[in-house]
């Protein structure tokens, strides 16, 4: 959602850096960029003029004209100053001392609360909890059955209100939900729209009934300025205690929902990242504030990693890779990791440096084409052939090819590189044992 603004950012701090020194005109026509930018992605103007008069405050005070390493500070100035802007630290949900913890979601019709429900159960059952699902969404059609087959996915209880007593029934199935076993109660309710008297009137006495402990308003991170707009009218009815921006991996210029929390004062909790049920994750304003300036975002993808790698397999997997036992097998088992862990674009991107090399990569539905056609290569392939690829000759491939539905050049052209990978981390594994190439994390001692 931010590429736009990152690359207009990353070309201005370029070009600061492309000069000796920063002078004050260097620095005035770098915030001119910098306000440019921001007012292109949609940012709040009252925002975007706060953040460039603090940057040029602070860019003035720490002295950073004339300083060698003037273009550095800079940008450091803008990086803390957009994580103000943003929040300052990551907010983590409340977790009630004594069970149920009640959430409820309100928001506008369409910004994504049915599913955003869904994610927010999976979240916090990964985290040890036990949540309830309450269909409170009695005006929108299918919306219960929606997430009844959401639940059902997750394994997660689903229980639904009597359209005729909304807030009773919220209020009496969180209240009973620990002695079913569930300590986490959240509740979906219809999206409205602020200026609507009667179902604004309605997600009030569920609050009341209910009394949450966290009354989170989702918010559509594709919407612009009304997003905005909605958030300060539902904060000046509901007793909001964060927000939750959905739909974050959208091709809009996304600036509305940097400028948020700075407008309403309600910290951001969660941002959802993508339409799989795990695609949501803890808002860390620092971590979003690096991918912006393009400095990746390392802490997010280790966590991933943590999630969905094997530390073990990921190990052995090293320790062949250096010793060129690496065998399609393990290759296999890796793409299987990589693809649970998100598209391969935006993991690249969290790695500093890598930006560039992300943007180069088919996006989308082409990714998901040539790996499937990857896998599709190795699945045609025997166990020995997997194995061993130098058995792999002219007639061989012409099989794999046949039964994967792919071409002779296709399999050609994934057996070189393959081979061509095993030669580079052989050599990289004989440094590693002749201690000219320094131990990275993770790596096998050799």
């Amino acid at each position: 959602m931010f590429e736009q603004l990152s690359d207009r950012l990353a070309g201005t701090f370029e070009r600061l850096r492309g000069r000796p020194r920063v002078t004050e005109t260097d620095l005035d026509e770098a915030l001119r960029d910098v306000r440019v930018a921001l007012l292109e992605a949609d940012v709040n103007l009252k925002v975007v003029r706060q953040l460039v008069a603090t940057v040029r405050e602070r860019a003035l005070g720490e002295k950073v004209l004339e300083s060698i390493t003037g273009a550095q500070q800079v940008v450091k100035i803008v990086h803390d100053a957009i994580v103000e802007m943003l929040g300052g630290a990551a907010t983590p949900l409340v977790r009630a001392e004594r069970p149920p913890t009640v959430i409820v979601l309100a928001g506008l019709q369409g910004s994504g609360k049915t599913t955003t429900a869904a994610k927010l159960a999976n979240l916090v059952r990964k985290q040890g909890r036990r949540p309830l699902l309450i269909a409170a969404d009695v005006h929108r059609p299918a919306a219960i059955d929606q997430l009844v087959t959401l639940g059902k996915q997750l394994g997660v209880p689903v229980r639904a209100v009597d359209p005729g007593r909304v807030a009773g029934d919220v209020a009496m199935l969180a209240s009973a939900a620990p002695a079913d076993g569930q300590d986490t109660v959240i509740v979906d309710t219809a999206g409205r729209l602020h200026i609507d008297e009667s179902m604004m009137a309605e997600i009030a006495e569920v609050v009341a009934a209910s009394k949450p402990h966290e009354v989170l308003l989702v918010v559509d991170a594709m919407a612009g300025q009304d997003a905005v707009d909605s958030a300060t009218a539902f904060h000046a009815r509901l007793p909001l205690t964060g927000l939750v921006l959905a739909k974050a991996d959208g091709d809009a210029r996304g600036g509305a929902s940097l400028s948020i929390r700075a407008v309403t004062g309600v910290p951001v909790k969660l941002i959802g990242t993508g339409e799989k049920l795990d695609a949501i994750e803890i808002f860390h304003p620092d971590r979003l504030a690096q991918r912006i300036l393009g400095m990746g975002d390392i802490l997010t993808l280790v966590e991933r990693a943590q999630e969905h790698v094997d530390q073990k397999t990921a190990e052995e997997q090293a320790r062949k890779l250096l010793e060129a036992e690496f065998t399609f097998d393990d290759f296999y088992a890796q793409l299987q990791q990589v693809k649970k862990m998100g598209p391969l674009g935006d993991l690249l991107k969290m790695i500093p440096g890598l930006g560039q090399v992300a943007k180069q990569l088919p996006e989308g539905p082409e990714t998901e084409r040539e790996m499937r056609k990857v896998e599709a290569i190795i699945s045609s392939m025997t166990k020995a052939e997997r194995a061993d690829p130098s058995l792999i000759n002219g007639s061989r491939r012409r099989r794999i090819a046949a039964g994967s539905g792919t071409t002779v050049a296709d399999v050609n052209q994934l057996t070189k590189q393959f081979a061509e990978m095993r030669k580079l981390m052989k050599q990289m594994g004989s440094l590693a044992k002749s201690g000219r190439l320094p131990r990275l994390p993770g790596m096998p001692r050799m």
